[in-house]
């Protein structure tokens, strides 16, 4: 069964259309307008081998804001969309993503409860026309569209763009994990029958 999500969600200050598959080889198609956040979406799909394709117009005349929480709310709906009912999947997924020197942690579950601990502190406002406050914005609209509990902190580093690129890596490879389907298990990874 293709493990596949596509999405339309228009409001008056963002167009997007995004198709996630969780199967996928790692590739990456389309622009949000945002340079840096483009390059983190890219690395977030190779490092989880997804394939993301995503077009979207926001109001960038404005600033990132509408941008990068409304890409977050769409791959949340696909992830929660293209897992289904869950059935046969790990369930957890942990990664320590190192990137010269800094190092960051992201640890996953796919829960059905919507959690977000977040954790870095970023030294400059903006990276490329990203504003930093951003990604945490960005990890909680996911976290909340897709029902995951995820925990993301920036263990030490110096550099701004290494320490946001950790955690998108970190995070790609902590959810490919977790939805990669082990055939040991026998419905849902849980006692009560569902997540």
């Amino acid at each position: 069964m293709k493990r596949e999500a596509t999405i339309t969600r228009n409001t008056n200050e963002t167009k997007i259309n995004m198709t996630l598959n969780l199967d996928g080889s790692g590739e990456f198609k389309g622009t949000t307008g945002i340079g840096f956040f483009d390059h983190m979406l890219n690395l977030f799909t190779r490092h989880g081998l997804l394939d993301l394709e995503i077009n979207c117009e926001g109001d960038l005349f404005v600033d990132c804001h509408h941008t990068v929480e409304d890409v977050g709310i769409v791959i949340g709906l696909c992830i929660k969309e293209a897992l289904k009912d869950k059935a046969g999947i790990k369930r957890y997924g942990t990664s320590y993503l190192p990137m010269d020197e800094t190092l960051a942690l992201v640890s996953l579950d796919l829960s059905g409860r919507a959690f977000l601990v977040f954790d870095a502190e970023f030294t400059a406002p903006m990276v490329g026309e990203l504003q930093t406050e951003m990604i945490e914005e960005f990890f909680r609209a996911v976290a909340f569209n897709a029902g995951i509990t995820l925990h993301g902190k920036v263990l030490y580093g110096k550099n701004n763009h290494h320490m946001i690129e950790s955690l998108f890596k970190g995070f790609g490879r902590a959810l490919s994990e977790a939805v990669t389907v082990d055939p040991r298990i026998k419905g849902v990874m849980s006692t009560k029958g569902s997540i």
